[in-house]
């Protein structure tokens, strides 16, 4: 078996299971990016695969939902994320003014994420609707927390794309149909946590909710961060789901040492979003990464970039950072692949190797070197497919 496979398979077995035998279509745009990879051994090994099989697999990790071409956090795009072959799916956490846990990227995303500056709830917003001026971009931030639960049902879900140019609300809102999707969303279906629970249940994939950082004053008319933090765990006791199936996360890690004591059949999955490398005076070592062990932490999710360098040659290589954790025996989930234009200098995703990416079809060679030199065990995407499209491959290929 080969290193490559190795890797693949090893990461199936940590996250508790499976590659499906389950046949599914990953959709278009896997072939898309082979085909404009330029000619060379994992070119020729993708193109194999072109009429699959394709299987889901723990490997690929939707990162809310599909994005790149449905409304993050709904119900389409979390089914979708599942037809792709995902086999873990996110809900990022947080909750409206009665306290009810509901799925979106953060508190305070409503004015890019729903229509509720098109509805009368637009007045609940923190800060209304601004037009673009010579001084300034079009603003606005609305809150789940100015929303109870029964408000926030009322919203439509949209693809996170504004025009911060715009002049009005409607100028605004104004978002590019997706290529990848035959039958764009209008009105994406938005969900609780509970039900994302349920549904995530019912299409047999995994759970990986991220309890987002409250843009409120904690404790909230009584809520505390521990409770708050309880809470999200709570609704999957409810629901009767294995913890072996649940793999919280947090950028906060207070909670993941809250999980690790207090509810440690879910605190063996915690996974910790290692928020340091935006940090520019931190350096990692072998001694801070195992003191993230001996804390109990066994997973550990950095952003792509801080597992990446290049070397004297131009090629892509495990960074420091990547080669500590693995040494302390921390897994590692990354994000996000397919998250913005990889040959945009601005898309911080690809900071650590600037001038590599030139087509958008060199995130498969990013993919390759994370699964195999860096040795992953998953990878978030923003669209699910092409992860899938490339583990299922390498395993009937190499396995």
């Amino acid at each position: 078996m080969s290193q490559k496979i190795q890797v693949l398979s090893i990461a199936v077995l940590l996250l508790g299971g499976c590659v499906s035998n389950e046949i599914i279509d990953p959709g278009p745009r896997p072939a898309y990016l082979v085909a404009g990879l330029q000619t060379g051994p994992l070119k020729t090994t993708l193109e194999a695969c072109a009429n699959g099989p394709f299987y889901r697999t723990d490997f690929s990790i939707s990162h809310r939902g599909a994005p790149l071409g449905y409304p993050e956090h709904t119900r389409e795009g979390y089914i979708a994320a599942a037809e792709m072959g995902a086999g873990l799916i996110e809900c990022d956490v947080t909750f409206t003014r009665d306290h009810q846990l509901v799925c979106r990227h953060a508190q305070c995303d409503l004015h890019t994420t729903t229509n509720i500056l098109k509805t009368p709830l637009a007045e609940r917003c923190v800060v209304p609707f601004t037009p673009a001026n010579a001084d300034q971009p079009a603003a606005a931030k609305c809150c789940t927390s100015a929303l109870d639960l029964n408000e926030f049902r009322t919203l439509c879900g949209r693809r996170d794309i504004v025009d911060r140019t715009a002049a009005s609300v409607d100028g605004y809102l104004v978002a590019p149909d997706s290529p990848w999707t035959n039958e764009p969303v209008s009105c994406g279906t938005l969900m609780t946590h509970s039900e994302s629970v349920a549904l995530f249940d019912d299409l047999g994939v995994k759970f990986v909710p991220e309890l987002k950082s409250p843009m409120v004053e904690m404790p909230h008319n009584g809520l505390t961060q521990s409770a708050y933090a309880t809470a999200m765990i709570d609704e999957y006791r409810a629901r009767g789901i294995d913890p072996r199936r649940v793999f919280p996360q947090s950028f906060n890690i207070n909670d993941i040492h809250y999980w690790i004591a207090n509810h440690p059949e879910f605190g063996e999955n915690a996974v910790y979003l290692d928020p340091r490398g935006r940090n520019p005076e931190f350096k990692p070592t072998l001694e801070n990464m195992q003191a993230l062990k001996a804390a109990g932490i066994n997973i550990i999710a950095p952003p792509m970039p801080m597992l990446l360098k290049l070397d004297e040659s131009g090629d892509i290589q495990p960074s420091d950072y990547a080669r500590y954790a693995r040494e302390a025996g921390l897994h590692i989930i990354t994000w996000t692949i397919e998250a913005g234009d990889p040959t945009d200098p601005a898309n911080w995703m690809y900071a650590s190797i600037p001038g590599y990416m030139q087509n958008e079809a060199q995130i498969l060679e990013v993919l390759d070197v994370l699964s195999r030199k860096v040795g992953i065990r998953g990878i978030f995407s923003d669209w699910p497919g092409t992860v899938t499209y490339y583990a299922s491959c390498l395993s009937e290929t190499e396995g």
